[in-house]
């Protein structure tokens, strides 16, 4: 099958950690057919995602976190408990990339395709977006904030701001793509239809420790209600043929940290076979 480059559509992923296998499940079978979107955006494991994607390694994703997510460099809650991160957030972000399993970083700055990754700002609470063409070198640093979780992961500075997990601010960012220009949107998402978020229980001492972070505490308690706004308007754009969505049809094998590699494996052959489903809707939606 010859390349088919979507010059008229955006593709949007959301996180999910561990779950977000299943969308480099998707993608793999997107590359298979030569699928490619003219813009991508990614919030945390989902900017992971799309960053393997637009660097054409498709199965980079499956292989970092089946191969490492047993090592304690990856993932140690001995780490965590000593005031460390949960995961091993340079380890992931440098050394993996830098040598391990490389990141082809000069083949994802030359493709055209654009790509964008969500932070969120832990002062203001605002979403920012990071397009990779203002990068350069720096992306890997940008997508480990995207990816840093509050309580298991420090926040990254970065030209001056303090960034933290971009779904904070913005889980699922269809509106951006909107903004952006992108009436066509496709979207994949790591929970079944009908899931929504519970407002946040987290004890009081907890969130003090993100005091001088009025915008980490403002998106924590107001999360809930955010995602599952975007999630009201995706079912009704869906409803009406007017965006593209691909979902787990139950809640997935694996977890948002989740250390059994065989659930992870399963996890992303459900997304391949998800995508596989429904791929001529699909190009009959893109045509």
């Amino acid at each position: 099958m010859e390349t088919l480059k979507l010059e008229n559509a955006a593709l949007v992923l959301e996180g999910g950690g561990l779950r977000g296998t299943f969308s480099s499940g998707v993608l793999r079978r997107f590359v298979d057919d030569k699928l490619y979107f003219a813009y991508v955006i990614g919030v945390s494991m989902g900017a992971c995602n799309a960053a393997n994607y637009v660097s054409l390694q498709p199965e980079r994703n499956r292989i970092v976190n089946t191969r490492y997510v047993r090592d304690s460099r990856y993932i140690s809650y001995r780490r965590l408990f000593s005031g460390g991160d949960l995961f091993g957030m340079d380890f992931i972000f440098h050394e993996i990339p830098g040598s391990l399993i490389p990141f082809d970083l000069s083949a994802f700055l030359a493709n055209p395709m654009r790509c964008v990754t969500v932070t969120s700002d832990c002062v203001t609470g605002e979403a920012l977006y990071y397009e990779k063409s203002d990068l350069g070198g720096d992306y890997l640093e940008i997508l480990k904030a995207s990816s840093s979780l509050p309580f298991i992961a420090k926040p990254v500075e970065y030209r001056g701001r303090l960034l933290m997990d971009g779904g904070l601010a913005d889980s699922i960012p269809v509106r951006k793509a909107a903004a952006d220009g992108w009436e066509k949107r496709v979207v994949i998402l790591t929970r079944p239809v009908g899931y929504r978020k519970k407002p946040s229980s987290l004890p009081e001492i907890l969130l003090r420790r993100y005091r001088k972070f009025p915008g980490v505490l403002k998106n924590l308690k107001e999360r809930y209600l955010h995602y599952n706004e975007t999630m009201n308007r995706i079912e009704e754009l869906e409803s009406r043929g007017e965006i593209f969505v691909i979902r787990p049809e139950a809640d997935l094998p694996a977890g948002r940290v989740e250390r059994n590699v065989a659930k992870i494996y399963l996890t992303y052959d459900i997304g391949y076979a998800a995508a596989d489903a429904c791929f001529e809707k699909l190009l009959a939606y893109l045509r």
